[in-house]
């Protein structure tokens, strides 16, 4: 789907997350600063219009497309999209430029407007949107996208992220998938099934029979595959699968069994965790020629490596030390350091895309939390408590973790998010139990 871009509109320029604060418009020459640090903010007030359609069909995109792009960035918690009936002119009087009194008089801060044409019978969607800063009077942002009609959610999510980096120089999410294990049955027979689902939950799909057990789907770097590992014969073993084509290939023949898979940045590689003799250790697989490298060779269990966003580095989780602990490595295995001192148990860490943070699963207590610390093992900061969280993915711009959650009043297992300055705990609805979620890079 090629979705050209109009030229930046000028405006206040863009500011980027420092110091830990969000800088928004509010008034023509005034900013409002967004205080992130403690998980509260005020949701800057958006006024998002239906989009102007002349037939029914376009009419009905209009909504459709106006409901997505609400509810994208109500998601983000940055945002207070206002309610419609407030609005006092119609998608029709907004063809051309906005009476902004209008606007100001029910505080709104941002205006989004667009105009769609097509659709019909398969014919091409066409979708031009503009966002207005209400107080100054001026076009922050104007774009122009296009694709067929069952494509229309993306271009709605495109629209989000454009609405989102413009309004906080950071990029969007919107536009990306999650992966995940659908799981059902009786807890001593469960069924785990690959499915995959936008990050909003819709377009679901289920990628596996359920006639394998599955674990950890972790996507490749393009995007367009996964590394997961399945339980078959004669030993459970890390395979590909392809999302262009629905095939799937075993990456390698190992004789013990391997876990665990991560790819690295550039998708040359693959870290795992292959198990002989009762021992875990992480190693290196060329995908291009399937040699392996090991990258760690000790007594404790080495498991749960994933790397850095400029691949220098890897975290990964071990006991060494008596209890499970997080350390980081160079990809040849040398220059091994502990990061975690906080007392407790960590695992399953993975490293923010922006790479100034990681993210575990820590049991203190036998209580359960998600976290982040700096890669160096300070400002560890616990964002979730409950029986049982783990799994933690971030967001493809490091603002949002998902993560698993287990409820033992009713015993499911849910998706939920959380912001990384610690408040937003949302729920991502699912159709069947979920866990082991990694999330995909923004789409091309």
């Amino acid at each position: 789907m090629t979705l050209p871009r109009s030229p930046r509109a000028r405006w206040l320029p863009a500011l980027a997350w420092l110091a830990a604060c969000l800088v928004l418009p509010r008034a023509a020459g005034a900013v409002v600063e967004l205080d992130i640090t403690e998980g509260v903010v005020e949701p800057v007030p958006i006024a998002i219009t239906e989009f102007h359609g002349q037939t029914p069909a376009e009419q009905k995109f209009g909504r459709d497309l106006a409901d997505v792009v609400t509810a994208d960035l109500a998601r983000s918690g940055l945002f207070r999209p206002l309610d419609r009936r407030a609005f006092i002119q119609s998608p029709a009087e907004l063809i051309d430029l906005p009476r902004f009194a209008d606007w100001r008089q029910i505080n709104a801060e941002a205006l989004v407007t667009g105009v769609i044409t097509g659709g019909e019978g398969g014919t091409e969607l066409a979708v031009e949107f503009r966002l207005w800063d209400v107080f100054a009077g001026n076009q922050m942002r104007g774009q122009r996208l296009s694709g067929t009609p069952d494509q229309w959610r993306r271009i709605a999510h495109k629209i989000a992220d454009t609405i989102y980096a413009r309004l906080t120089g950071e990029k969007g999410y919107f536009d990306s998938r999650i992966v995940y294990v659908a799981e059902t049955g009786p807890t001593t027979d469960r069924v785990k099934r690959l499915a995959i689902m936008d990050q909003d939950g819709a377009n679901h799909e289920f990628l596996t029979d359920g006639g394998d057990l599955v674990l950890t789907p972790r996507f490749h770097p393009d995007g367009n595959s996964l590394g997961f590992m399945v339980f078959r014969q004669p030993v459970p073993q890390v395979y590909k699968y392809d999302l262009l084509t629905g095939r799937e290939a075993r990456l390698g023949d190992f004789g013990g069994m391997t876990f665990a898979p991560r790819f690295s940045p550039d998708g040359r590689w693959l870290a795992m965790s292959q198990a002989e003799n009762g021992n875990s250790d992480v190693y290196l697989l060329d995908l291009d020629s399937g040699r392996k490298r090991r990258l760690t060779d000790h007594p404790a269990i080495d498991t749960s490596a994933a790397f850095a966003p400029d691949g220098e580095r890897l975290v990964f989780n071990s006991d060494r030390a008596g209890s499970p602990q997080l350390y980081t490595m160079r990809p040849d295995g040398g220059d091994v350091q502990r990061i975690s001192f906080n007392g407790g148990n960590y695992g399953s860490p993975t490293w923010s895309p922006r790479g100034d943070l990681i993210a575990f699963t820590k049991i203190t207590g036998g209580v359960f939390h998600i976290g982040v610390m700096k890669t160096d093992g300070s400002d560890e900061r616990l964002l979730t408590e409950s029986q049982l969280d783990e799994a933690p993915t971030f967001a493809p711009n490091g603002r949002v973790i998902l993560f698993t959650r287990k409820d033992y009043r009713d015993n499911h297992i849910r998706l939920y998010t959380v912001d990384i300055a610690g408040g937003q705990v949302q729920e991502l609805p699912t159709p069947l139990d979920a866990s082991d979620p990694d999330w995909s890079p923004l789409r091309p």
